[in-house]
């Protein structure tokens, strides 16, 4: 396996959907996995449902690629169940993110500039 300082963000593209979502889930805050599991549900409009055996076992790899981490910080004890593990995307999982995103955006490009959609009608 390689350290993080071998590692470069395009290297480990492309992402798998259930990967990109989780990224794109813990941008904006730390979550739980259940929390993770219904933003993603929420923001596909149901067309991604992961299970939890899906999260935790794509968590645990992010983890290993070092994309993610454990938060320590919680929300207020009334609102929260301390069993709930909180994740947090890393510096090195944003530059995975953002590289995945420009690489959507150039695929996208390429089928605008081809006009591939407007020959399936």
């Amino acid at each position: 396996m390689l350290h993080r300082t071998e590692r470069s963000a395009e290297g480990l593209l492309p992402l798998s959907e259930p990967v990109f979502q989780i990224l794109i889930s813990l941008a904006a805050h730390d979550l739980h996995g259940y929390g993770v599991i219904r933003d993603i549900e929420q923001r596909t409009g149901r067309a991604l449902v992961l299970s939890a055996s899906t999260l935790y076992g794509a968590v645990k790899r992010m983890m290993r690629d070092q994309l993610l981490e454990r938060s320590n910080e919680r929300p207020a004890p009334e609102l929260d169940d301390e069993r709930r593990r909180y994740y947090r995307i890393t510096d090195f999982g944003r530059e995975v993110a953002a590289a995945e995103s420009e690489r959507i955006q150039r695929l996208a490009g390429m089928v605008r500039d081809t006009d591939f959609l407007a020959k399936r009608s």
